[in-house]
């Protein structure tokens, strides 16, 4: 039976192809997603899903409930958007029609319906975790009714891809990060020490455009690699962050976690502003109380992650 899983994301590239990969994947069924701001506004990650699921068009993904997130943090900031990054509706260089903004209205409160709705349920966040954790401080007791919660945020130790230690979704809204990590149970964080070893190579992305059922793939990561092969000319492909964090969820040998403690830096500004601070520490001062753990992986199993998001993505066997 394959794993239901609540996707909340702000729905660039990466998650797109995220979006792709779940719904190309049998061992996933996706019950819905919940569109955030973050990597472009609300609005335009809303029609990006819209025009996705039309390219996937089937009785699977027809029945995906699309849900309205936050369109800005709990910070009280006005949200920043990366167009650069990820194109201005999160398709690289692809306009979807304006159409597919229609008959969007605000139903966050369907969320409850889904969690109560399915035994055995998995919440993926691949965004700022604005909405998720609007959640638990509305609904405490049903999110413990959730099975495991993956997020794909921080940076441990690894530079961060904001500031020097500071990871996008984290620091985008370090308020909501810390409110997950305070409450959240049975949390699998997806950091930067892995989501950056997840490349896609140009040559599997031309293998994929030439087998795969989904044409908007290649020029999507054209536009990433671009990007970000100008800021490091060392990179060798495009960093699937979401991809990962989604795969994660249904791959559990793929990476290898460490259980820790794991504060989330809450300063307005500056460079320490949403930096995740894991503590190694094998003690605790007087005084302290004991903190939430969560596992957070460090190491992943490249091969495993290639031969699996080949697969899916291109329709081939790869073994």
């Amino acid at each position: 039976m394959a794993q239901k899983v609540l996707l909340f994301g702000d729905i660039g590239i990466d998650d797109t192809v995220a979006l792709i990969y779940a719904y190309l994947n049998d061992e996933i069924d996706v019950v819905g997603v919940v569109a955030d701001y973050g990597n472009i506004s609300r609005e335009n990650a809303l029609a990006n899903i819209q025009y996705v699921r039309t390219l996937l068009s089937s009785e699977m993904t027809e029945q995906v409930t699309i849900i309205v997130g936050a369109e800005a943090p709990m910070t009280g900031e006005l949200p920043v958007y990366v167009p650069e990054i990820h194109g201005e509706f999160g398709l690289g260089p692809i306009i979807p029609p304006l159409n597919f903004m229609n008959g969007i209205t605000e139903n966050f409160h369907e969320i409850v319906d889904i969690i109560k709705e399915n035994e055995d349920l998995l919440i993926v966040n691949i965004g700022r975790l604005t909405s998720l954790a609007t959640m638990f401080l509305l609904y405490g007791d049903l999110m413990r009714k959730v099975k495991g919660y993956y997020v794909m945020g921080g940076a441990f130790w690894v530079p961060g891809n904001i500031t020097a230690v500071s990871e996008a979704n984290f620091y985008g809204d370090p308020v909501a990060a810390q409110v997950v990590l305070r409450y959240a149970e049975n949390l699998k964080i997806i950091p930067l020490n892995v989501t950056e070893q997840a490349i896609a190579t140009p040559k599997m992305v031309d293998y994929i455009d030439a087998y795969g059922p989904i044409d908007i793939v290649k020029p999507l990561l054209d536009y990433y690699y671009n990007f970000y092969k100008e800021r490091n000319p060392s990179i060798t492909g495009s960093p699937l962050h979401d991809v990962l964090t989604l795969m994660a969820a249904i791959k559990p040998d793929m990476l290898t976690y460490e259980r820790l403690p794991v504060h989330i830096v809450q300063a307005a500004e500056g460079t320490e502003r949403g930096q995740s601070i894991a503590d190694i520490r094998p003690f605790l001062t007087d005084g302290e109380v004991e903190p939430n753990k969560h596992d957070i992986a460090f190491q992943l199993n490249y091969k495993q992650f290639f031969m699996d998001f080949m697969t899916v993505m291109s329709g081939q066997r790869f073994t």
